[in-house]
């Protein structure tokens, strides 16, 4: 259990360690407003956005510290192995995702569930796809990293890798399933503390769990399945990187028409509806047939051969 135990220390500092730090910063940020007015707009973000930067600053802070403890010492420990002669990796990925989730949006269009946002300046367009983009990018890398490289890794050391994934998936759902509980009107030291049960409020929404939670679920298994049978990461992150730039996309190029069966279509989220869990089926499909000859035989978990 030695690589467990970095893990299960990691999460409990950017979980408690967030939810201490976000009050300290609510108040800072809001005692510099007073005398810097460009603070002004980011005094009133509601204070659950506090919260979730915490976690995050913490979560990128604390990532080095975990890899080394994980016993990391190279970037190839965690898949990153040099990119030379793998951009046809990266750009395959980016080409299954790109394409499964832009199936979903032209159904959805098809079907008239939602339709495209009247004209949108061209300028604010290209700026809003743009840093998408950008997004995607870095989103796609430090997920990766952290969940693929990091936390599967880890646990496929002491676990057979089929129980590691499935597990690894799970909590990767879990992260990103939070909701955004109801706002405080007093913020104090233990109030950050307080609103993490209510951000595990979505669990309670049947209509959000199902099939919201297995479509992340599933996507986490698509992931770590490519990173498991290639031997690194950059299929991974091309094929992660392609569906994050439709998430970030799709809510703003689209909007959703009266009487629309948001449980098949899903909302502006997409993840949340059966079309996009089909499509994630798929990929995955894909994806197994794809590196099933392209095993890396090194990539074994307690010596196993890799099926």
């Amino acid at each position: 259990m030695r690589a467990v135990r970095p893990l299960f220390i990691y999460l409990a500092v950017v979980f408690l360690g967030g939810a201490l730090l976000a009050p300290w910063l609510y108040h800072l940020v809001q005692w510099a407003a007073t005398g810097v007015p460009a603070l002004e707009g980011l005094a009133n973000n509601p204070f659950h956005r506090y919260v979730n930067r915490s976690l995050l600053a913490l979560a990128l802070l604390g990532l080095w510290p975990l890899l080394r403890a994980l016993g990391v010492r190279s970037f190839e420990d965690v898949g990153l192995v040099k990119l030379t002669g793998h951009w046809h990796s990266v750009a395959r990925g980016f080409a299954v995702g790109f394409c499964s989730l832009a199936c979903v949006v032209i159904l959805v269009l098809v079907f008239g569930a939602r339709e495209i946002k009247a004209a949108v300046p061209l300028a604010s367009l290209c700026k809003k796809l743009a840093a998408a983009a950008v997004t995607a990018v870095v989103v796609a890398v430090l997920e990766e990293i952290l969940f693929r490289g990091a936390i599967f890794g880890a646990l496929r050391r002491v676990w057979r890798w089929p129980v590691a994934l499935l597990v690894a998936s799970a909590l990767y759902a879990i992260v990103h399933f939070f909701g955004r509980p109801e706002p405080e009107t007093e913020v104090g030291w233990a109030t950050g503390l307080a609103m993490l049960p209510g951000m595990l409020q979505g669990f309670l929404n049947v209509d959000q769990v199902v099939p919201g939670f297995f479509t992340l679920t599933l996507v986490g298994v698509v992931l770590a399945l490519a990173y498991q049978r290639t031997g690194n990461l950059y299929f991974s992150i091309g094929l992660h990187g392609g569906w994050i730039f439709w998430l970030k996309s799709y809510g703003m190029l689209t909007e959703e028409m009266p009487g629309s069966n948001t449980g098949l279509w899903g909302t502006y989220r997409m993840t949340d509806g059966w079309l996009a869990l089909g499509a994630v089926a798929v990929c995955l499909v894909v994806v197994h047939q794809w590196t099933r000859s392209r095993v890396e035989p090194a990539l074994t978990d307690i010596g196993e051969k890799v099926p």
